[in-house]
């Protein structure tokens, strides 16, 4: 301006000194909000759009975890969610990119809840930022925590910004404190995630779970029992993307059976994992087909089997009286059930033997990842919750990885 003309800067100057003067003094003082915030909802609103709700391609595909903070309800009232979870959401981001939905749900009438929930959100919200999550905190008042769950994994989030993972941890206490309603809470939740097509990880061990600063050193093991569309994969190569699991390598142990073709599955694995550009060594591991008697010869933890057993065995025969003096069908759970014992000492024996192999070859691992069975149909719940404690007795960092077809057909690791 100066070098066009520098009289007519110097009168333009002054002039809109004068009005900027003039309006600071007469003018009249006006709430005029933030402009960038508005520019940002209006460029929301048109990602959203151009979203829409199409299945996402597997190369933009970014988790989207469902933080379930209190489905145990064991906290103290005055801790919204347990102090390690953020630390495990913040690990499941691609990049340092993605979203994490906090929820908490109340028992209780909406109408005479409203209040204590707006508190507990907020509340929610001050641990999500002093953990330095990206996340939003969400709380939903239910007349129970089934019911309220079900909800939330129906409508929460919009369009291709819905969760796509389930976050739990595991319900260590329910033995200990006798938590019987725990089994069929548990149970529930994985299979309204099935139906959902939802995957889910519940977290093993979350006391000790890392923060950013604990740098871990090891391995991450990864026991690859049946096909989940590389959601295991996913998780273990985002966390080698933060600082605390860096100078950890990966392994991925392929369970067979003894009549199996173990060289031809290392080939299959080692193709599959080269396809997708990952380093890993892939360790082929045989378990012997199911014999009770021949294990209880040479496994060490068979004391653990048959106390499992004879839990089992109890509550079996517990069921039975219960139908025979009601004169109805095996119940359990609120439902008619079908159990083979002969089946259930399979699935507690095989869970086992998974257990032994896991701490013989992983028992120094930073962490352990395992793809978990669906619930047998028809099984009680409390038997799943056997098999599921027998799974992780003794491994101090556990993520068992449940998938549906859904969730697997959209999943990439590159």
């Amino acid at each position: 301006m100066f070098l066009i003309s520098w009289l007519f800067t110097v009168v333009s100057l002054a002039l809109a000194s004068l009005i900027y003067y003039y309006v600071s003094i007469k003018g009249k003082a006006g709430d005029w909000g933030d402009g960038f915030k508005s520019a940002y909802f209006q460029l929301a609103l048109r990602s959203l759009r151009s979203l829409g709700a199409k299945q996402v391609h597997p190369k933009n595909w970014y988790p989207i975890p469902l933080i379930f903070c209190r489905p145990w309800g064991k906290l103290p009232e005055n801790v919204p969610c347990h102090p390690k979870l953020a630390d495990f959401a913040n690990c499941m981001k691609k990049k340092g990119r993605g979203m994490s939905i906090f929820v908490n749900i109340l028992d209780g009438d909406y109408h005479e809840c409203a209040e204590d929930a707006k508190e507990a959100c907020k509340q929610l919200d001050t641990y999500i930022n002093y953990k330095n999550c990206e996340g939003v905190a969400e709380i939903v008042v239910a007349t129970n925590m089934t019911e309220g769950f079900r909800g939330i994994v129906q409508t929460m989030g919009l369009g291709n910004l819905k969760p796509n993972i389930v976050v739990v941890r595991y319900p260590e206490i329910w033995r200990r404190e006798n938590l019987k309603e725990i089994p069929t809470r548990f149970v529930g939740i994985i299979n309204d995630c099935i139906v959902a097509n939802k995957a889910v990880v519940i977290v093993k061990g979350l006391d000790e779970w890392p923060n950013e600063y604990q740098r871990q050193y090891g391995s991450i093991d990864l026991y690859w029992i049946v096909r989940d569309g590389g959601l295991m994969l996913l998780l273990s190569q985002l966390l080698l993307t933060k600082e605390s699991f860096e100078s950890c390598k990966i392994q991925v142990f392929c369970i067979a059976e003894e009549d199996s073709d173990a060289e031809s599955l290392k080939a299959d694995v080692k193709k599959f994992l080269y396809d997708l550009r990952l380093q890993a060594e892939v360790i082929v591991i045989t378990i012997k087909s199911w014999d009770v008697e021949g294990g209880s010869q040479q496994d060490d933890s068979i004391e653990a089997f048959n106390d499992a057993r004879k839990r089992v065995a109890s509550y079996l025969e517990e069921l039975k009286e219960a139908a025979k003096r009601e004169g109805t069908p095996l119940m359990a759970d609120g439902k008619a059930v079908v159990v083979d014992e002969q089946q259930v000492e399979k699935f507690l024996y095989t869970t086992l033997k998974l257990n032994t192999t896991i701490l013989r070859y992983s028992r120094m691992a930073a962490v352990v990842l395992v793809s978990l069975p669906p619930p047998p149909i028809n099984h009680p719940a409390y038997c799943y919750m056997e098999y599921m404690d027998l799974l992780v007795g003794n491994v101090q960092r556990l993520l068992m990885v449940l998938f549906t077809l859904l969730s697997c057909s959209q999943k990439s690791v590159t």
